[in-house]
């Protein structure tokens, strides 16, 4: 678990990630947690059950790189977001993030901490030299996350912006 000034970030387990897709409030009970409206888009949905699960479930994968880390508010003691890596570092040291706030909770710079707290983690793992993230040009709420935590744009398509924050 990871704490910032005003979250709590839970890495979820394999069981508890069963518990968030049925989305039946039985992870908040899990967790002891007041019951929050989140709703399961379709895309994470299939995210979870095609490669979250799978791969949290193979014994030879650290699961901190590769499970859904639900966001928690401290004052309030419900969920408010959720972010992740897309899997362990690769040969470069780099590693990509992936995140979302719940839509009540926008706006409240849940991210910009939650993001901020992940980035301290990832500089006392010894494999992690970056963190990459991808957002659509159009979002101004993830652009706004990326730029203050001190992500640095390198790449730039016509949809999408490539970022990247160097820890050495």
């Amino acid at each position: 678990m990871i704490e910032t000034e005003r979250l709590r970030l839970v890495p979820l387990t394999y069981d508890q990630l069963l518990m968030y897709v049925r989305a039946d409030h039985s992870l908040e009970k899990e967790l002891l947690l007041n019951a929050s409206s989140r709703i399961i888009s379709p895309d994470l949905k299939e995210a979870l059950e095609c490669m979250i699960l799978p791969k949290v479930a193979d014994p030879k994968k650290n699961y901190l790189y590769t499970t859904l880390w639900t966001l928690i508010s401290k004052a309030e003691n419900i969920m408010v977001g959720d972010l992740c890596f897309y899997g362990e570092p690769d040969a470069k040291g780099e590693i990509e993030i992936g995140y979302g706030t719940y839509d009540e909770f926008q706006g409240k710079g849940y991210m910009t901490e939650a993001v901020g707290g992940m980035i301290e983690w990832a500089k006392a793992q010894p494999k992690i030299r970056s963190i990459i993230a991808d957002s659509t040009k159009d979002n101004k709420a993830s652009l706004r996350v990326l730029e203050k935590n001190n992500f640095k744009k390198f790449e730039e398509g016509e949809v999408y912006s490539n970022w990247r924050f160097k820890i050495i």
